[in-house]
């Protein structure tokens, strides 16, 4: 099984990455980064060299730093390397997690009615999370992704556990795909990844 050597911002975004290689039937190798994304992106230069020799795997969030991926994606890598797959997610991985519509109202116990259609044009899809979780039956996951009063914490203490849980056992990317242009190129990167051979 191929292995692809992943960077990334952080914790969750480890799970989504490590899901992804797995979905394309790889096998996620070393995790580098999870000390966000200034420290990632200046070592870049270092993972795409890394990358014309071995199987890379680097995600980023796009935030607010451009309006959208391309222009972002060429001042910060214009050549990137042939096994290294560079990808941002437009504008934050939950995004990508929000597209899953269907298993994260599941999950949530909510109305998928509730979840918004494209969550790729939110300006911040963490924040829309975190109010849909507000509105869950479930006292525990409240209680985990919702940031409590009187806290500077910007998430609930268990946010990132418990939507990790929602990545590694309930998240389908095949259909969160159809919902999410930048998952969507990420996949598609990640299967020509895992045809190639270093």
């Amino acid at each position: 099984m191929l292995q692809v050597s992943i960077a990334v911002e952080g914790l969750l975004d480890e799970a989504v990455a490590k899901r992804l290689v797995r979905f394309v039937g790889a096998g996620p190798g070393p995790v580098f980064g999870k000390q966000g994304k200034s420290w990632l992106l200046q070592r870049l230069s270092g993972f795409n060299h890394a990358g014309q020799y071995a199987p890379w795997f680097v995600l980023v969030d796009l935030d607010r730093d451009a309006d959208c991926a391309p222009p972002f994606r060429a001042r910060v890598l214009p050549n990137p390397a042939p096994l290294l797959c560079f990808r941002i997610a437009v504008r934050m991985v939950e995004a990508w997690l929000l597209a899953d519509r269907r298993n994260l109202a599941r999950f949530l116990g909510i109305s998928e009615r509730l979840i918004p259609p494209h969550p790729e044009t939110l300006d911040n899809p963490k924040q829309a999370l975190i109010e849909l979780a507000r509105q869950s039956p479930s006292k525990d996951i409240r209680l985990d992704l919702v940031l409590r009063k009187g806290t500077t914490a910007r998430v609930g203490p268990a946010y990132t556990a418990r939507v990790g849980e929602f990545v590694d056992r309930h998240w389908n990317p095949e259909e969160a795909r159809r919902h999410a242009p930048s998952l969507d190129r990420a996949i598609r990167c990640l299967e020509d990844l895992s045809r190639r051979k270093p």
